[in-house]
């Protein structure tokens, strides 16, 4: 039984009972009195549960008198559930038209007859509890009212060096730092942090030990903290670790004071082994003792938690402990388990041992424990009995599980109960962070005192916390930032939710009456067989689907109906994507619920009407169901109503009236502005402040007063909104005036990080984006009749902005350079947009250049000294972007001049643009790599790993300063008076692909030597492409050199004679060539060659081809000819040579 959620229920209780609504109602309906007993009694209870829990394993009564608890506790959440329904119903205004309508469909007609039939229920479940309460005095349990700890075996600095497998490299990172004296502090201090198990102390100890590590301090102390950060405890430890002797009977002071003589002005290390205290106070209060040391003195922290590592720790870094690889698990393993020659004598035990390993996710302290079980195990039945029973072994005795465990054990109750929930998701499962936490709240499981505090803002921290303690790992997806548990901490979770949370197997046969949160992957599916072992668990409180959302499975109408009376418990309903067709009306008998997700089924068209009952009802999940064609229309009686998931509705036409009456509202992905009679207008949003998160508002061209005051949305109060898209769907020629006014009055809050405007048909864009200090990403697309926008160089938080199809954009500033940016002071250019990261311009055909003027322009109309002056001082007037990665220019033909970006990373990508400001970055006179801290490199574009080069029509050569160092990847394409990069070639030592493609004045040897040896500078290419390059007579010699070369291809190239023997090549493919294949396809040479691919339609005698070249293809697995039926033909009838040469080739 998980006891965690079970003391979560009994704390939520607790507080409900305690809360100002159930006082009023209790006194309204005559119940105070039973209301104050019953919250006597569960406090009583709730004090001797943690005696309970400890008990349970060797008592079978108090096992039983719990089981019985856990009956009653959530029998009583359902009545108070119930009563508090009641609650909101009545506690509606009573002038007010919605609740005389929620009162009439809810409300017994009697309201007598209701204060009895409720003052019975509680009185009978007061009395049920009670009973239960005065069971607990037969096993004489103790009440806890701090929750205890566990403890574990102290630590000790020794351990022998042969002992260690697989940590060389965090050793060499951890003594790097350790012999490091150039830090600002004294003492610093070094955290290793990782989850139980990972090893560590055992790191900490090799580190301790090491000989360099020896020398380089002069006193070397060890400390096992543990559990009780408890100041004079941990000074004593130290003292007794300095001198070897414990010091007796000494007050705080005389410790401190001893220990800081101990340690003045003694270079000192230090190891705090275990620490678990997130105090910051009681950390800083321990330092401030620590700090009189030798510069360079070090405190090494060993920690499960990040948030122990931040509040140690000054610097943001430190060692985060991973899992070993596979073959360190398997020589840690197979030195543990296997006796001297067994591994070799007895194959199926390796295979066996790999398998465990497997499962052990690098884990030292579970490989270790499981090995030495299996040490005095030789039989495969023994072995194999072992593996198929791995969670429960682990658990036993000193395995890995028990080890986990304390970092359970060391968790406040509430963070018990929520982890314990996690339970329900499987292995590798990627969480979704908002989705955990709505589950956490519709459960009770979050409560707090505060009710000006939104319960998701608590639940962040629950969450953030049990991933600082590492029972969580961050996980970066196509869809953003999710999160999962090692295998073995979901072991953990597993082995602590017992019945209570459970994964149906196949098949659903380990369903009981004990689950009351049941989790369900797709592929096991909701058969009517699976369906009826399910209603065996009568109070289930949570179905979760935990496939994937594109793993469709079928979920027909009866199923549905029969889930909804069989679980009228139900907090948690989640029946995404089962080709639901229609939601039935029973729905409406849900009144716990509290979380519904009906997302990804695309035929639902309608809402029943019932559902706007469901008065708990907080989060509502409807992504893609795309054939939804409205929301419910007394969607306001839904009042308590916090998150609405609409996106992916394409067949919404508007939202409903009222939807502004939710005032408690935090998600709405998207509304939609409908001018029909019966829609809610864009006023709606005014009163919807606590929204969060994305919002889209969508067909704003159907908006058709922008005068009126209904425009007012206040966008401005939303203060949490962190996305807006704002779009517009124009068909027909607009008012461009009106468009403008729009968006004036759809300001949004300058907390805002994330803006997108689509289809705005304004000439001019509003000022108020300039306001927007916080925002990180800019989207503007398909704005064609835009010409101005405002000043963005002022937005110091962007790091992303993208320019999408702007016909009528000139300039991306309108001002003067010299209005935005400060003329620089020295030669140097200055800087622009402090953190862009990202830029991408697309399809802006009149786009000529960044600002309206700059200074270059000034240097053209200026009388200078000299041309080479002018020359030098317009490159570097321009300022450049100090952190651009990635920049994007597409179809922007007359776009000549903009900010320079000479640290680009991640890509460059330029077609149909002018090579200008290419050339320009290249052309940067960098006086020193040390005059700015803010260049990468003395050298533009040294640090670019990605060039594509498409339609550039005025490019001619790769200069000889492009010092391109860095660069893997560079693709040219259609660039016609490309002719040489022979200057760049000798920097090109990165390269890993190169493709050249239609330039018909390129000559790979143009301006060499030695029939291109220079090419032999390409020491890291793997692949390279030729296509449709007519000048292209031989192959520069160099690429004989080159040991990496694995794939040539060589298309539309006719001239092409000579090929060099390159003997690494594996992959080789001709197209449209006509060569002289007597010289050029001397494939004997290519002694790697494991496939050749050949397209020619001059190929005429496959027959011929084969006699004159096959001894020298007998190596090949493969030989692929196309668009030579005839030769495969004549091949077919050569039945001797067809038979010859058939068995050579894998594919012809």
């Amino acid at each position: 039984m998980a006891e965690a959620i079970l003391f979560g229920l009994a704390r939520k209780m607790i507080e409900n009972l305690g809360s100002q609504t159930f006082q009023e109602f209790g006194s309204l309906w005559g119940v105070e009195g039973e209301l104050e007993k019953l919250k006597d009694t569960v406090s009583t209870i709730h004090a001797v549960l943690q005696d309970a829990v400890e008990q349970q394993n060797h008592n079978h009564q108090v096992k039983h008198w719990l089981e019985k608890l856990n009956d009653a506790v959530y029998d009583a959440d359902d009545l108070l559930s119930e009563f508090s329904t009641e609650a909101t119903r009545r506690s509606m205004v009573s002038g007010n038209k919605v609740a005389k309508e929620v009162r009439t469909c809810f409300s017994c007609s009697n309201p007598l007859a209701f204060r009895y039939k409720m003052s019975r229920k509680i009185k009978a479940m007061r009395q049920k509890l009670n009973a239960i309460a005065e069971d607990k005095k037969n096993f004489h349990l103790k009440e806890y009212h701090v929750e205890p700890k566990a403890v574990r075996e102290p630590t000790h600095s020794f351990v022998r060096e042969e002992e260690v497998i697989g940590r060389e490299e965090e050793k060499k990172a951890i003594i790097e730092l350790l012999l490091d004296s150039n830090v600002e502090e004294n003492v610093s201090v070094i955290p290793i942090v990782g989850i139980g198990g990972l090893g560590k102390t055992t790191l900490a100890q090799y580190v301790y030990n090491d000989e360099k590590v020896k020398n380089n301090f002069e006193l070397k102390m060890w400390v096992c903290v543990s559990d009780v950060f408890e100041l004079k405890s941990i000074i004593e430890k130290i003292i007794k670790s300095a001198i070897g002797d414990a010091p007796r009977n000494l007050e705080m002071d005389q410790l401190q004071i001893q220990l800081r003589e101990k340690i003045d002005r003694k270079k000192y290390l230090l190891v705090l082994d275990d620490i678990w205290n997130e105090d910051r106070e009681k950390w800083l209060n321990l330092k401030n003792i620590l700090m009189d040391g030798l510069k360079g003195s070090k405190i090494v922290i060993t920690t499960r938690s990040k948030l122990v590592a931040k509040i140690t720790h000054t610097d943001s870094s430190y060692i985060n402990l991973k899992g070993l690889s596979k073959e360190q698990s398997w020589f840690l393993f197979e030195k543990v388990a296997f006796s001297k020659g067994q591994v070799t004598n007895n194959p199926t035990l390796r295979e066996i041992g790999l398998e465990i390993v497997k499962i052990c996710q690098g884990v030292p302290l579970a490989i270790k424990s499981i090995g030495h079980m299996l040490y005095c195990k030789e039989t495969t039945f023994e072995w194999l009995f072992v593996k198929n029973n791995l969670l429960e072994n682990v658990t036993l005795g000193n395995g890995i599980l028990p080890i986990l465990k304390l970092s359970y054990d060391h968790l406040p109750s509430h963070l018990k109960s929520c982890f314990t929930y996690c339970s329900l998701f499987p292995k590798d499962y990627e969480m979704d962070k908002e989705t955990i936490i709505q589950l956490w709240i519709a459960q009770g499981l979050i409560q707090s005192s505060n009710r000006n505090q939104q319960l998701e803002d608590v639940g962040e921290v629950y969450f953030k916390d049990l991933l600082w303690r590492s029972f969580f790992e961050e996980v970066e997806t196509y869809e953003g930032l999710r999160y999962k548990m090692h295998d073995l901490i979901h072991d953990l979770a597993v082995s602590v939710g017992g019945d209570e949370c459970k994964l149906i197997g196949f098949g659903g046969k380990n369903i009981n009456e004990k689950n009351h949160h049941i989790s369900c992957p797709l592929s096991i599916g909701l058969s009517t067989e699976t369906l009826r072992l399910l209603v065996k668990a009568v109070k289930l409180r949570t179905f979760l689907l935990t496939c994937d959302k594109h793993e469709f499975g079928g979920l027909e109408e009866s199923m549905f109906n029969t889930i909804i009376l069989s679980f009228k418990s139900l907090r948690a309903l989640d029946l995404h994507g089962l080709r639901i067709t229609k939601v039935p009306n029973s729905i409406g008998n849900l009144i716990h619920i509290k979380y519904l997700d009906l997302s990804f089924n695309e035929k639902i068209e309608t809402l029943p009407a019932s559902i706007t009952t469901l008065l708990n009802l907080q989060t509502l999940k409807l992504c893609s169901c795309e054939r939804l064609k409205e929301l419910p229309i007394d969607i306001r009686k839904m009042v308590s109503l916090k998150h609405l998931y609409n996106d992916g509705c394409d067949n919404l036409s508007h939202m409903p009236r009222g939807l502004g009456q939710l005032t408690s509202l935090q998600t709405l992905k998207l509304f939609i502005v409908s001018s029909s009679f019966h829609a809610g207008g864009v006023g709606e949003l005014k009163e919807l402040n606590n929204l969060r998160g994305k919002l889209e508002i969508t067909h704003l061209e159907q908006f058709e007063e922008p005068n009126s005051e209904s425009i007012v949305v206040n966008l401005r109060k939303k203060q949490h909104l962190e996305n807006l898209i704002l779009k517009w769907y124009h068909q027909d020629q607009v008012d461009n005036n009106k468009d403008e006014k729009l968006l004036e009055g759809l300001q949004p809050h300058q907390n805002l990080k994330y803006l997108e405007v689509y289809q705005y048909e304004g000439v001019k864009f509003s000022s108020w984006v300039s306001s927007l200090t916080n925002l990180v990403n800019l989207r503007i697309k398909n704005c064609k009749r835009c010409q101005y926008l405002p000043p963005l160089s002022h937005l110091s938080s962007l790091k992303s902005l993208s320019l999408k199809t702007m016909n009528d954009l000139e300039y991306i500033s309108d001002n003067d350079m010299s209005k935005e940016v400060p003329a620089s002071s020295t030669t140097l250019s200055t800087t622009i947009f402090p953190s862009l990261k990202s830029l991408t311009i697309d399809a802006c055909p009149n786009l000529k250049g960044w600002w309206g003027r700059t200074r270059r322009d000034l240097v053209a109309t200026t009388s200078v000294s000299t041309p080479d002056y002018q020359q030098d001082l317009s490159h570097n007037s321009l300022p450049f972007f100090p952190l651009l990665s990635y920049l994007q220019i597409i179809n922007c033909p007359k776009m000549t001049s903009m900010p320079l970006f000479p640290n680009l990373k991640e890509s460059l990508y330029l077609e149909n643009v002018s090579s200008k400001p290419l050339q320009e970055t290249m052309s940067m006179n960098f006086l020193a790599p040390s005059s700015s801290s803010l260049l990468s490199s003395s050298c533009p574009l040294s640090k670019l790993t990605r060039m594509i080069l498409e339609s550039i029509e005025d490019i001619e050569s790769f200069q000889a300063e492009w010092a391109l160092y860095s660069l893997k990847e560079l693709r040219i394409q259609d660039c016609p008076k490309l002719t040489s990069m022979s200057g760049a070639v000798h920097y090109l030592s990165s390269l890993c692909w190169l493709s050249i493609d239609n330039c018909e004045e390129f000559d790979p040897l143009r301006d060499m030597h030695d029939d291109g040896m220079e090419w032999r500078c390409l020491i890291c290419l793997r692949d390279l492409y030729f296509t449709g390059i007519p000048k292209l007579r031989s192959l520069p010699v160099g690429l004989q050199c080159i040991s990496t070369l694995k794939q040539l291809s060589i298309s539309n190239c006719p001239n092409l004679r000579i090929l060099p023997e390159l003997t690494s090549l594996e992959y080789l493919r001709f197209e449209r060539c006509e060569p002289n294949q007597t010289s050029l396809l001397e494939i004997s040479c290519l002694t790697s060659l494991r496939s050749l691919l050949h397209g020619d339609n001059y190929l005429k005698n496959l027959n011929k081809f084969l006699g004159q070249y096959g001894h020298g293809i007998n190596h090949l697995d493969s030989f692929k000819v196309w668009e030579v039926d005839a030769a495969k033909n004549e091949l077919e009838t050569q039945n001797e040579r067809r038979c010859m040469y058939l068995g050579i080739f894998r594919t012809i």
